[in-house]
Parts: structure tokens; sequence; C-alpha cells
């Protein structure tokens, strides 16, 4: 879909804090803007599991590192106690080398935290504890040409992070030695601190070209005998008698960062001669306008109040800034990402509500999160790529990577949202390949959510996320939006749609779409009533919208007695429910109706046609019906449809939606495969009959295939999406299609928005 305007022409006057989508879509267009990330492959890394293993094998992908020539990728799978091995020379084909378990280097249960690489060496610090009073690691040298173990080093702790010098002089390990969540110390609460022992730096040199002459060094964090450092008291660190080290980076004059996560604080370090220069707190913020309620409603008037960043990652933006991302921990978490100058430990700029805004503008809220930390920022990386300084943050929560423009470090600017899976976990730049790399660590295989390694390329043209976006509220909020399983054309608005959000929020939205914009804009959201004018949840699964006025609604219910249609007024309020009629009723299970369309005839009289997802038990296997509502008469009648077989153990095939294509019906049969595994996600057509079903066994309608989008969803080079649910011909010719995203539950909450060409291109002539 070529943009008639572009996005960026709304965001002529973005706040300084980025929460507003940056003009990079434009770039396809207009030779002088930037260029921009393209997706261009995700990796399920359970693809990459030793023979043998069973596919549904937790197996995840943590932290990561390249070989120096950009083209061999290492990551760690703590959950598997293994590293793993990418060839990624060709970013859109990346391929799985293999792994090397850590059982055949030293236990079974020893497990890696971080890994790097320095010439033709992979360095792993490896959690070799056997408890959190007896915190022990090591770090292994692994040869990157055989896999075979060079040498190891006694760590003298459990590690957490790794990061090696720009001059290959040092590597720098965080020792956290970390708190034991359940245990409780002496005049404290469950999981406080102080729980020895105390955490340490880890100081590497690289002495002599092989690993066998490099050493080791300790750079304590407390006393001798355990009492607090002076300048870590002084700086107002949280509990300085357990410092416990988490996150490390360094800059170009090896100075060296180390977050305090627990203690809210950043400790520098001198790494030539392994001395403390300074330490400082990390702060407070009080955070306004976001959703710090779980309650199934987006609503950002919520505020959190002098709460501590607790920061987990840090990065050098040069050598004078760094930036952390304030993930939080057990007293806090901010919910976004800071730059402090190194000279004061002063904070000079914070993202302030923006983060979690940019999250409701992409449609990646998580709701469950709200009450918490809300996306929960943990990874921050810099890079500069064509000469422009980025950095990378990563919500581990909300599965997405803000890119923002670092080059006034005390001014970032965002530029552009990265989709990723569940989780990302790892963020590696890699601009000699214009590539950055992230690597996701939630895997669940009975729910379909899979680790991965995700590949961006830096380059010309539109990237495929986002295809949609919210505009800001009267008050200067992004519209919240989410769990959009339906779409229906706008009665004489050609370049305007509506979708209705499901189940996923109590509260049912009908969303308006600007599709004359690229990505597609909501614009905005009308809150569904019941009868008495309150604000009502309906399970939406279908919407239509009436050239007469108003809307009709496709509600599934929880049983078979809860399906019903429901037509609502142009202000959204609820003025007729017609129920599912009882013996149909009584044959379903969960899966009701999924979509709803009607039409009216040259007389006025309307008919509404609804589908069924599944079989109504007692009709014929494979045959899904299709219901015939006179809204006349008051009286149902049923078609069947013929739906597909699959052979994966646990899957069906259902229908999604339903839409009046001149005198056809369009329905989506669709699988619920996702990933790799996705089969079947089709637009079919059939014969709208002329009249009302006769009485008797089903009639089940010939059915003609309109549109494979199995094809358009693998195009995004992301994770292929469940649930293609919403689909409908514009008031322009073009037939849109959109994915439901399940609120980020189970899901990558990725929302995939779809222009497929004009109906006479999917349907043929009419």
């Amino acid at each position: 879909m070529l943009p008639k305007r572009t996005y960026a022409a709304l965001t002529t006057a973005a706040v300084a804090a980025g929460t507003l989508v940056a003009a990079s879509p434009a770039s396809a267009h207009h030779p002088h803007v930037a260029p921009t990330f393209q997706r261009t492959a995700t990796y399920p890394v359970f693809q990459n599991r030793p023979v043998g293993e069973d596919p549904a094998t937790a197996t995840v992908a943590e932290i990561s590192a390249v070989s120096e020539d950009g083209r061999t990728l290492v990551y760690t799978d703590a959950l598997a106690r293994r590293i793993g091995f990418l060839d990624i020379s060709k970013p859109g084909s990346p391929r799985g080398l293999g792994t090397l378990s850590l059982t055949e280097l030293g236990d079974a249960e020893d497990e890696p935290t971080s890994v790097a690489v320095v010439g033709q060496y992979v360095l792993v610090v490896v959690n070799t504890s056997s408890g959190y009073a007896t915190p022990s690691g090591r770090l292994d040298v692994i040869s990157l040409r055989d896999r075979k173990r060079v040498t190891s080093f006694d760590l003298g702790g459990q590690p957490d992070s790794i990061t090696i010098t720009k001059d290959k002089r040092y590597a720098a390990i965080a020792i956290e030695n970390e708190r034991d969540e359940e245990a409780t110390p002496p005049g404290g609460e469950e999981g406080d601190l102080p729980q020895a022992p105390a955490g340490f730096v880890q100081i590497v040199d690289f002495k002599g070209a092989a690993p066998q002459h490099w050493s080791t060094r300790a750079v304590p964090l407390t006393r001798p005998d355990g009492t607090a450092l002076p300048v870590l008291s002084a700086a107002g660190i949280v509990e300085p008698t357990d410092p416990e080290p988490e996150y490390v980076a360094v800059n170009g004059r090896n100075q060296l960062a180390v977050t305090l996560q627990e203690n809210n604080g950043v400790v520098l370090v001198d790494l030539p001669t392994g001395r403390i220069t300074k330490a400082f707190t990390a702060g407070t913020a009080t955070v306004r306008g976001i959703d710090t309620v779980k309650d199934g409603v987006i609503d950002q008037t919520g505020s959190i109040t002098d709460v501590r960043r607790e920061p987990d990652a840090v990065n050098w933006i040069d050598d004078r800034y760094f930036a952390t991302a304030n993930e939080g921990d057990w007293k806090g978490g901010t919910r976004g990402w800071t730059v402090f100058d190194s000279r004061t430990g002063k904070v000079v700029w914070d993202a302030g509500n923006s983060f979690e805004r940019l999250a409701v503008r992409y449609g990646l809220h998580n709701e469950d999160r709200a009450a918490k930390k809300g996306t929960e920022p943990e990874g921050v990386v810099v890079a500069t790529f064509h000469g422009v300084r980025y950095a990378f943050v990563g919500s581990e929560r909300s599965n997405f990577v803000a890119v923002y423009d670092v080059s006034r470090p005390t001014a970032p600017v965002f530029r552009q949202m990265l989709a990723t899976t569940n989780g990302p976990e790892g963020l590696l730049p890699i601009p000699s390949r214009d590539l950055l790399v992230v690597s996701s660590e939630e895997d669940d295989a009975s729910v379909n959510v899979r680790a991965s390694v995700s590949l961006f390329q830096l380059g010309k043209g539109t990237p495929s996320f986002p295809g949609i976006v919210s505009a800001s509220d009267s008050d200067g909020a992004p519209i919240g939006w989410g769990a959009l399983g339906a779409l229906s054309a706008v009665p004489g608005r050609p370049h305007e749609l509506y979708t209705v959000t499901d189940a996923a929020y109590s509260v049912t939205k009908i969303m308006t779409i600007d599709t004359s914009r690229q990505p597609a804009v909501i614009t905005r959201a009308l809150t569904v009533k019941d009868a008495d004018g309150k604000p009502v949840g309906y399970d939406a699964e279908g919407i239509h919208a009436r050239p007469q006025g108003g809307f009709w609604l496709a509600v599934e219910g929880a049983t078979g007695d809860g399906n019903k249609l429901v037509r609502l007024d142009r202000d959204g309020v609820t003025r007729q429910v017609v129920p599912l009629p009882a013996d149909v009723a009584a044959g379903l299970a969960k899966q009701g109706f999924e979509g709803v369309t009607a039409t009216t005839d040259r007389s006025g009289r309307e008919v509404v046609w609804a589908t069924l997802q599944r079989e109504v038990k007692g009709d014929p296997a494979g045959v899904v019906r299709i219901g015939r509502y006179d809204v006349q008469s008051g009286t149902w009648s049923w078609f069947g449809y013929r739906i597909g077989t699959t052979e994966t153990p646990g899957d069906w095939i259902g229908l999604s939606e339903i839409t009046a294509v001149g005198d056809k019906l369009a329905l989506i049969e669709r699988d619920k495969l996702n990933g790799p595994a996705a089969k079947i996600k089709r637009v079919y057509t059939v014969d709208m009959p002329k009249s009302a079903a006769a009485s008797g066994p089903l009639q089940v309608l010939p059915k003609k295939l309109a549109h494979d989008v199995l094809p358009d969803l693998r195009a995004t080079n992301g994770w292929t999406q469940e649930k293609l649910e919403g689909l409908t011909v514009g008031g322009d010719g073009h037939v849109y299609a959109v994915t439901d995203n399940d609120g980020l539950a189970d899901a990558t909450g990725e929302t995939v928005f779809m222009d497929l060409g004009s109906g006479k291109k999917v349907f043929g002539k009419r």
C-alpha cells in the first residue's frame, strides 16, 4: 500500500522524549531520509537443538556475541546448560551450527550467564554455584575453530555479565553473588539485603596471544572484613556491604561502568589500575501518565512516585555519557531508560513516561504487567552505523526494541520500533555488517511461544513493522489498543476501517483506522456500552458497520449460550441482542461466533451473516455453520462450510472472519499454529445464498480459494502470527487483513496489518 500521506507528517511536533513515531517510513520514497532497520530473519533456536532432542524441550537464546568477521553468532542457553552457534553470513537465512553442552566442560548443572568473543576465542562465563551461600563460577575459553576448551579461570564467585575492551587488552566480569529471594537477613524481610558473600568485579588481563598466559585480578566492592567501602557509603548505595554487581560496560578510555541493580547504584572502575574512581546512586524518578493497574483497561492516568531506577544493563554513549535500562528488581523500576554524566553522576536525560507510551502506541502494551514494572526495559546497547550513533533499548515484557539517535547524548531522539519475539534479552549491534541481532529468552512449546534470534539490517525501504499505530487522544496520550480480531469498511469513507477489541480487555472499544497513511493509524476509539449506557466488555470477534448507522457485533461466549449478535447505535450503545438459537448453542464448546457481516437489499431488508469458528456437536465432522439471520422476521437459518484438515497433534482448523464481497461471502480459514509450524492462513469465498436455507441436513456451500495469506505473513520475516482474524474490503476497493495479538498473552504481541491488494486482484471480477 503506497501512502497518500506518511505518518511522519503527523509528527512535526514530536516530543523531546521521542514518544511519537519517527519519519522512517518515508525512506522508501525520499532518498534523503535516513535508512531504517529492516527485519531480515527470525530464527527459532529450538531448530538448533542436538539431534534426537524433543523439539518441545525448552531452549533459549539470552546473551550473544559474534566472531570478529561478524559471521558466526554465539549465544547462551542457560535453560539447556549450553551455548549455541549460528551462521549469520546471510542475514536473511541464518543457519544453525549446533551447540556445545557445558556438561562436557564441567557439570550438568553449570549455567552460562554471558558470552564474549576476542580473536579466535569464545569467553563463556559460567555459574557453577551449588547454592546462594556458596557462589562459584569460572571462565571457559573456547576455541571458535574447533569448540574445544583451551583453558579455564576460577572466578571466585557467581558471574553475570562480561565485556571486552575495544583495545582487546581486558575483559571485565560482574561477579554478582546474587541474593536468595527466599532468605531473610537479620532485621530484614524475606529477600532483603545484605546477604553475604559480597559481589565484586573480576578483570582478565589479556597478556600474550595464548589464553594460558592471561591472568585475573579482583576489584573488591567491600573491605576485606566485609564492611562497606567509604566511596559506596558516601554515594548513597542502598546496602553497600552487599553490592551485587549486575552488568558491566566499558568506554574508549577503559573506564568500566558497573550497575548495582538491587542497590540502585553505579560504580566506575579504571581497568588498567583496578581502582574505583567514582560511585553514585541511580536516584529515583516520578513517572506520570502511565497505566499502573491490572484491570483490563489501558488507563494512562496512573503514576509512580519516587521509585528507584534499579538499572540492569548499562552502556556508554561516548567516553563521558552512559545510559542505563531501568528494569527494576525488587523495590524499583521506572519503566524507562536514563542518560548519566559520568563526571558528575547526574541525570542529563530520562525517558519519563515515553517508553511506556511507545508500547501503547504500537499495540505492545502488556496489561498483565501494568501493576508491576510495566515494559521492564532490561537491555541497552549503543553503536555507530554510518556515522550515526544509535541506542537500542529492549523491553523484556512488551517484546520490542526501541531505536534512538543519540548523536546528542543529552537529547536522544526516538527513530524506530523493532518488534521481537518474547523476552528480548540480548542486544548485539554488528556495525561492520549493518546488523542488529536480538536474542529472546522466553520459550514454552505448550503455548507456541519459542525463543529466537532475530536479525535486523540497516538499509533503505519501509520496514514491515509497524503496519498500524495509534494517534494521540485529546489528552495527548496514545490511544490504547490491541487484540484486534475483526475489520469492517466505514460506509461513505473510502480510507477508513473499523476494528474492535475482544475479551483481552474488560471494556470493548471500536477503533477507527485511517488507511491512507503508512503505517495505518488508529485515530479514534469509541467505548461500547450496554443498554443502560454503561461501558461493557464483550468478547467481540466480528464487526460490521451498517450503512443505516450503528454496528453489528459478533460476540463469542465462554459457553454456547453466551454467543450472540449485538446491534449498537452510532454511539456504541447496545440496542438489540440476538441470542444464538438454543439447539445450536447447546452443541458448542468454547469456540462460537467469529465474524459478522450484513447485506441490505433495495427494499431495505437487512440480512446478517455470521460464522461460527468450529463444528457444532452433532453436525457432520469438518462442517462449520454459517448463520443467516433475517432481521425483519427475526429468524435464523444455517448453511455449512467444509474446513480443511490437519495432521499436527493439538492443532485444529476453524473460521475466523466473514465479510460480504458483492454476491459472495469471503471467509478466513486458519489453523492454530504459529511460527515455522503455521500452514493454513487462507481466504476462501462461497456464493452468497439468495434465500434462507431449506430445512433438513446442512447445505454445504462449495468454497474457492481466493488468497493464501501465509506468504504475506512470512514476508514480514518475523514470527508468523497465529490469529489471522480480521478481513474486509475497504471503500477504496482494497482488501485489508489483520492479526489478533491476544493482548500479548502467550503471544509475541506483534499486530500484522496488511493491504492484500485490490478486491479485483484478490477476489477476481464480481
